[in-house]
C-alpha cells in the first residue's frame, strides 16, 4: 500500500476507484494520482506479469473485506465427530441406549465414531464384536451412511457414519 510498495516494482497497471482501467504507470505516477484523489494505492495482484494496484479508500477496503469474511463464516457449518463407545458383551438394552445417542447425534448433522473395545480376552472372540458392530450399524441404515466399515486397530473396531446426503 502507498509507500511500502516494494522498490522492485516500476510499472502498475492501475485501475481506479471505479472500476476502471488507467493503464499502466510508473510507481511515482500512480502514487501521485491515489494522492490527489485522496485515496491509498493498494497493490491488488502482484503475482501478475505486470503488478495491478488499485486506488481505493485502504480502510473502507478492510472494513468490507473483514465483513465479507464474517458473513462467510456465518455461512459456513462446522461439523463435529462424536464418538459412541460399545463392549462386545453389551446388552441389548444398553445396545439400543447408544444408538439411541447415536441417532441424535446423526439428525444434528455430526459425524459418529463407533468404537467396539475388546477387555481382556474378549479379542480371542472377534467375531462375536463384528456382530456387535454389525447390528448396531444396521439400526441407524435408514439415516447413516457408513464412511469407513467397521475394522480392527489394535483392541478396538472403529467404524465411521456420517447422515446421508439429501438432495434439495
Amino acid at each position: 500500500m502507498n509507500e511500502r510498495i516494494p522498490y522492485s516494482i516500476k510499472e502498475l497497471l492501475v485501475i481506479d476507484s471505479d472500476g476502471k482501467k488507467i493503464g499502466i504507470l510508473n510507481k511515482s505516477e500512480a502514487l501521485r494520482q491515489a494522492r490527489e484523489q485522496e485515496l491509498d494505492l493498494v497493490i491488488i495482484s502482484k503475482n501478475a506479469k505486470i503488478p495491478v494496484a488499485k486506488i481505493i479508500d485502504y480502510g473502507k477496503f478492510r472494513y468490507e473485506r473483514k465483513k465479507r469474511e464474517q458473513e462467510n463464516k456465518k455461512k459456513s457449518k462446522i461439523i463435529e465427530q462424536k464418538e459412541i463407545r460399545i463392549s462386545a458383551n453389551i446388552g441389548l438394552n444398553d445396545l439400543d441406549v447408544k444408538i439411541k445417542s447415536a441417532r441424535g447425534f446423526i439428525e444434528k448433522g455430526n459425524n459418529v465414531k463407533i468404537s467396539l473395545a475388546f477387555k481382556g480376552r474378549q479379542i480371542v472372540s472377534k467375531e462375536i464384536g463384528f456382530e456387535k458392530m454389525n447390528q448396531f450399524i444396521e439400526k441407524l441404515n435408514d439415516i447413516a451412511q457408513i464412511d469407513k466399515k467397521p475394522q480392527l486397530n489394535g483392541r478396538f473396531y472403529d467404524a465411521y457414519l456420517s447422515p446421508i446426503k439429501k438432495n434439495k
